[in-house]
């Protein structure tokens, strides 16, 4: 046994190549600098892939890290979090999961499981109770995400809550790039496309059995009390399923609406109250599917009571499925909305990549960029819902056009090119923004620009923290200054790993649950350099993988001015490398090139990266 608490002591590394499994023990000081999750998943990417390696290269690594938290009484702390080499940006990615996989791996005996190689054939990976080996899974392919957790729960001759699946779709099946990976029926790990990776090694899904281990806590007193206090902190948060009403109604022109061709929905001819909390809870009903540890109310299945869509089950959608379902591609009827939220989830497919794919083919279709004799006969104007739901299907199995639109926004558009490609929203990266419009929201549209994960990095951090300088459109300096001063905390939270909602990056307390949990004497400094060192390492390879300064950007639309709305004539392009290099000065980094500086580096404790970055 070692001598502090929180981890099971190893990970467990498949092979797919050789079908092959062994474990990984990581030292206490590897732990402590890095914790788990997002920060031992950046050190596994970047020491074990090279960055000339595609991310569908068996080379490339899949890795689901749990960390310290894992399995104890903090809420949400069943969270995974994944990092590879994703699709889209062929960068590093990191993106987190809820559920019950974290839990149940510690329970299991692992702090998470590195996936490498590529297999022959199709399998699963089984774990239960500390055992591991592959299975078969040619059964499986075609399954959604839902009906491969009831196959495998058949299977494996076991209960709802006796066993925790993360899997893919058709989509990642067929390698489209926006594909995600799912946790139990709904809980999303998808920026990025690491579906896409999972499905190039011919992994449909990992099961894992709640085993008899336990997790040592060091002061079991102390973290209860902790993990009271984060619960009384959130104990009126009830979801954001109701965020396009709020969103509506608070009229800051924060909703994505019809591909930013606007700032202004007019619903006048169906009621915004359908997209409320309220009428969604009471009209679908919820039965609760709680993470692991969690006492909140937002995670439920709904069943679609009425209509063409009647007795469709779908997990409670979040916010930015309803914007991507909803305002993006102008469709003004919540049951419709609901349905391609838990048809996405199902298909497993990337919620707004989705959303702004659609949204461009309904511009570009209303425009004549593109015609029914390009979409395979489907007539996509504005708010056509059997339209998006027949060309989401033809997407994740690379059907017609739909092997086109899989390569996801940036390359479908490009490829179309002339005016129709000026339409689309994405980053200069590849991938694209979470579900607001960010031009009136200029800190997530920097901070998903310049993230190195393939999507928001800090962004929601310095508005928790209520920085007062954050004022938003109009004051871009500020800006770019409160996502450096911000910068480390949201992904130490993706270290721990614990639930975003339940967390609400409260560095000091959850410094003080990883103390009780582990013993270490661990600090909000700490904490904060622990995030730090993960971002930088993450830049590194990323640069070292070709992505530069110059795709530190948004696209045309997605950084293109609003023409209505309260942020109308407003724009962040003539402020943007005024910005950039304001960042890059607080954080460290070279103003000219975005690279991390020697002392930078040296300060974090990554010392053995300088020669790679600056003497190669």
């Amino acid at each position: 046994m070692s001598d502090f608490g929180g981890y099971a002591g190893k990970f467990l590394r498949a092979d797919l190549t050789r079908e092959q499994i062994t474990d990984v023990i990581f030292d206490e000081e590897t732990l402590r600098k890095y914790v788990g999750g997002t920060g031992i998943g950046a050190k596994i990417l970047y020491e074990e892939v090279s960055p000339k390696t595609d991310w569908n290269n068996p080379d490339n690594r899949l890795i689901f890290a749990t960390g310290p938290l894992g399995g104890t009484r903090i809420g949400g702390s069943g969270t995974l979090s994944l990092v590879t080499k994703g699709a889209l940006t062929n960068g590093a990615t990191s993106v987190q999961a809820n559920g019950l996989f974290g839990a149940y791996i510690k329970f299991s005996g692992y702090d998470g499981v590195i996936v490498q190689g590529a297999a022959k054939r199709w399998l699963y990976l089984y774990i239960n109770d500390g055992e591991a080996e592959f299975r078969e899974a040619s059964h499986l392919l075609g399954s959604d995400t839902y009906d491969t957790v009831d196959l495998l729960s058949k299977d494996l001759s076991k209960k709802q809550k006796q066993l925790s699946v993360i899997s893919i779709g058709p989509a990642g099946e067929h390698l489209v790039r926006f594909a995600g990976v799912y946790a139990e029926k709904g809980h999303s790990a998808s920026h990025n496309g690491p579906g896409a990776v999972m499905g190039s090694k011919k992994l449909k899904a990992i099961a894992i059995s709640r085993g008899s281990k336990t997790v040592e806590v060091k002061d079991r007193d102390r973290l209860t009390n902790v993990a009271e206090e984060l619960y009384q902190n959130v104990k009126d948060f009830t979801g954001t399923v109701g965020g396009v009403y709020r969103n509506q109604i608070a009229g800051r022109g924060t909703l994505p609406i019809k591909n930013y061709m606007t700032n202004i929905w007019d619903m006048s001819e169906k009621k915004i109250d359908g997209f409320s909390e309220e009428y969604i809870r009471r009209t679908f009903g919820s039965k609760p599917n709680p993470c692991w540890a969690c006492r909140l109310t937002h995670s439920t299945m709904m069943t679609i009571m009425e209509g063409p869509y009647k007795g469709t089950i779908v997990e409670e959608p979040e916010y930015e499925q309803l914007a991507a379902w909803g305002p993006v591609i102008d469709l003004r009827e919540i049951s419709s909305a609901m349905m391609l939220s838990g048809l996405t989830d199902r298909l497993g497919l990337e919620n707004n990549e989705g959303g702004w794919l659609m949204g461009w083919v309904m511009e570009c279709f209303e425009k004549g960029f593109l015609t029914k004799d390009h979409l395979d006969g489907l007539e996509m104007s504005w708010g056509n819902v059997e339209g998006v739901r027949q060309l989401l299907y033809m997407i994740a199995h690379r059907q017609g056009v739909g092997d086109l639109l899989a390569e996801g926004v940036m390359r479908a558009s490009q490829k179309v090119g002339g005016e129709a490609a000026k339409c689309a929203i994405y980053t200069a990266k590849g991938n694209t923004p979470r579900g607001h419009d960010h031009r009136t929201r200029w800190f997530e549209m920097f901070d998903t620009c310049i993230s190195n994960t393939g999507t928001l990095e800090t962004g929601p951090t310095a508005l928790r923290l209520g920085i007062k300088e954050l004022r938003g459109p109009g004051y871009p300096i500020e800006v770019s200054t409160a996502v450096a001063k911000t910068k480390g905390m949201m992904v130490f939270e993706d270290s721990l790993v614990v639930c975003r909602f339940n967390g609400r990056m409260n560095i000091v307390l959850e410094s003080e649950a990883v103390s009780a949990t582990t013993g270490w004497d661990f600090t909000p400094e700490e904490a904060k350099r622990v995030g730090l060192r993960a971002v930088n390492l993450m830049k590194v390879f990323n640069i070292m993988t070709g992505i530069t300064r110059d795709l530190d950007r948004p696209s045309e639309r997605y950084g293109s001015t609003p023409v209505d709305g309260p942020s109308k004539g407003t724009n962040v392009m003539t402020h943007w490398d005024d910005m950039l290099e304001n960042y890059y000065a607080l954080m460290g980094w070279d103003v000219e090139t975005g690279k991390p500086l020697p002392e930078t580096l040296k300060n974090l404790d990554l010392e053995h990266v300088i020669k790679n970055m600056w003497e190669a």
